[in-house]
């Protein structure tokens, strides 16, 4: 096995633990906090495949903010919560069957297309430069509401928590 399969080995566990984890666990904040280690595998494996500007927006973009707001929201909106429950739901076993067949389908089916022997022909690949002049010249406007979106979720958020509940 050489050093390239190894890596791809590892951050694919992270990613899969990370992502059934996330699905897995019945608090919410659990939850959020293995969706964020499941977006940063998916960010190392980026990063394992040189693709630096993709892997870095990914932490930013998504690990950085995203994760981050969802863990804001579930704080500041959740209450008290009752406490005893059990890490995860009755269903889990019942679940992980039906996607390990699921799984097993899935996996079957891409091995037999013709599809996985085809070659794949090289792309010019831009540069960090490239994409940082066209993000900031044509694509401002959208990057800007993007920002503007999250917050405009993260005031929702902080009003939500904010609002007094009645007494009794």
């Amino acid at each position: 096995m050489t050093l390239a399969a190894l890596i791809f080995a590892l951050v694919a566990a992270v990613i899969l633990g990370g992502a059934v984890a996330a699905m897995a666990f019945r608090n919410l904040v659990h939850s959020a906090l293995a969706l964020a280690v499941s977006l940063a595998g998916l960010a190392a494996g980026y990063l394992s495949l040189h693709a630096q500007f993709v892997g870095f927006a990914q932490i930013l973009v998504y690990v950085g903010a995203v994760a981050i707001l969802i863990l804001f929201a579930i704080l500041l909106t959740r209450g008290d919560e009752p406490g005893g429950q059990a890490l995860f739901s009755p269903g889990f076993l019942t679940g992980a069957g039906i996607a390990l067949a699921v799984f097993a389908v899935l996996a079957r089916v891409i091995l037999a297309s013709r599809l996985v022997s085809a070659e794949i022909p090289l792309a010019p690949a831009p540069s960090v430069r490239e994409i940082g002049q066209r993000m900031m010249s044509e694509d401002a406007l959208p990057l800007e509401v993007i920002g503007l979106l999250l917050t405009v979720a993260l005031i929702g958020a902080a009003i939500l928590a904010l609002r007094e509940k009645p007494p009794g």
